[in-house]
């Protein structure tokens, strides 16, 4: 099937321009001027999308995400085919989510059980990284292996002592081996040893409230730990991207390493961008619906992390996507908030809360599409299939009405989670249609789509690699 989409302003990471969009099937095979003879051609026999008012933009790419991911005794309340059915309804036309090694088996086995939830389910299409949780002779010969069926970047902890943690041993051993396999390490960068001692001499004065997640988690000690992360890098010679990061301390890690040549990148999230520890110590137990890891900052936080997206120290926005419901499993840690399930809600509105960024005047146009399709698409091997509007890409395209006035509520999402992380909040712009591999999964604020439709893509490596 062919489609025509006209008459809107298709935005790329160098400007914006009027130009309509040819879609054969599945494939992008032209952009020209309006009206022009090859768009009036094109336009014969062809489906017509009206774009007026509407910007055109590539389909976001959330490279942070966790759906049905166990934790603590329970599993993140979004499913494959939940979670990405609410990814689309955001704007997001694909996911790389987290595969989990247990310790003591193989990285195949977790790959295998990650592939067996997702496959048949998505409405989107989805990648996988690897989380390589026990590093040994075997698992550094997987990611070999790994790498060749395009599962091609594998992270590894400081935090989650007994659970996800590596001894900095280990990672140097992981780092060593992804710069044989040309691989790139995610890590999440937390004193995971410290932490456990705070955490410990918290609950055993009886602070137990939902705050204390966050005051047991300092920002100095994830300032340390990135750090560390990338000075093993350095010494393994590998590239490092430092996951969900938060605060200033660990913003000026990543820049130094950045200014002196080394290939270090990272990730922020919107609710470090948006939302702030004073949520955490809301009244009563309602600041369990805040916690993950790294907690929520201080708000004076926020106007450093928009200028690293903005000079391009923070090279991506992603979601860390890990909804847990607040009754049942949040309230799992009641009395205690180090049995709180880590994680927030927000597959959906990366793209709507971001753009704030642009109607505040924190980033450009160009850059909103950068964070959110264009660099993740490039960093993590999927470009040019996904993250561009060119001739040959995929057809992953999403119309945005920037007027358009919206509030957020869990009234009104489609994530599987039973409250909202932004509930209330005002903001301006959104979703009107998506279109993945030229196929209408929202139309006109509709959903259209069907499980089954997203396919597994494998991935290429960093782009960015010097």
């Amino acid at each position: 099937m062919r489609t025509l989409i006209s008459g809107g302003t298709v935005v790329t990471p160098t400007g914006t321009d009027a130009a309509d969009v040819m879609v054969d099937g599945e494939r992008i095979v032209a952009l020209a001027a309006p009206g022009s003879e090859v768009a009036s051609t094109f336009a014969e026999g062809a489906e017509r999308i009206d774009a007026t008012g509407r910007l055109v933009i590539p389909g976001a790419v959330d490279v942070h995400t966790h759906m049905e991911m166990p934790f603590g005794g329970t599993q993140s309340a979004d499913t494959f085919e939940t979670g990405t059915r609410a990814a689309a309804w955001g704007g997001t036309t694909t996911i790389v989510d987290f595969a989990i090694q247990r310790k003591g088996d193989p990285l195949r086995s977790g790959l295998d059980a990650w592939h067996a939830k997702a496959d048949g389910n998505c409405a989107i299409d989805y990648g996988f990284h690897m989380i390589v949780s026990d590093v040994n002779d075997q698992s550094c010969k997987e990611m070999d292996v790994l790498v060749g069926e395009g599962v091609t970047s594998f992270k590894l902890f400081m935090a989650y002592p007994g659970v996800f943690y590596s001894t900095d041993g280990d990672i140097l051993r992981a780092m060593q081996q992804a710069r044989a396999s040309g691989a790139t390490v995610m890590m999440h960068a937390e004193n995971g040893i410290a932490i456990d001692v705070l955490v410990s001499q918290a609950l055993s004065r009886g602070e137990t409230a939902p705050r204390f997640h966050g005051i047991t988690r300092p920002d100095l000690l994830e300032a340390e730990a990135t750090r560390r992360a990338i000075a093993l890098a350095k010494v393994a010679g590998a590239p490092v991207y430092i996951v969900h990061l938060s605060t200033t301390g660990a913003l000026e890690a990543v820049a130094e390493a950045r200014s002196a040549g080394q290939n270090a990148f990272a990730e922020t999230c919107p609710q470090y961008l948006f939302l702030s520890s004073d949520d955490l110590a809301r009244e009563g137990f309602e600041g369990a619906k805040y916690v993950c890891s790294p907690p929520l900052r201080a708000a004076e936080h926020h106007a450093n992390l928009w200028r690293g997206l903005r000079t391009d120290d923070l090279s991506v926005v992603s979601t860390d996507h890990c909804p847990f419901c607040f009754k049942e499993q949040k309230e799992l840690g009641l009395g205690d908030f180090s049995k709180i399930p880590n994680g927030i809600p927000g597959v959906e509105h990366r793209v709507d809360l971001t753009y704030q960024g642009v109607v505040a005047g924190e980033i450009s146009l160009s850059r909103w599409v950068e964070v959110n399709a264009t660099t993740p698409a490039r960093m993590f091997g999927l470009y040019p299939r996904k993250g561009v509007l060119a001739p040959g890409s995929d057809a992953d395209i999403v119309l945005y009405d920037p007027a358009a006035r919206q509030t957020i509520s869990s009234a009104t999402h489609h994530m599987s989670v039973d409250y909202s992380a932004y509930e209330g909040k005002a903001i301006t712009g959104r979703v009107d249609t998506v279109l993945s591999r030229g196929r209408l999964v929202i139309d006109g604020g509709r959903y259209v789509g069907e499980k089954g439709h997203g396919r597994f893509v494998p991935r290429k490596g960093n782009e960015y690699l010097v």
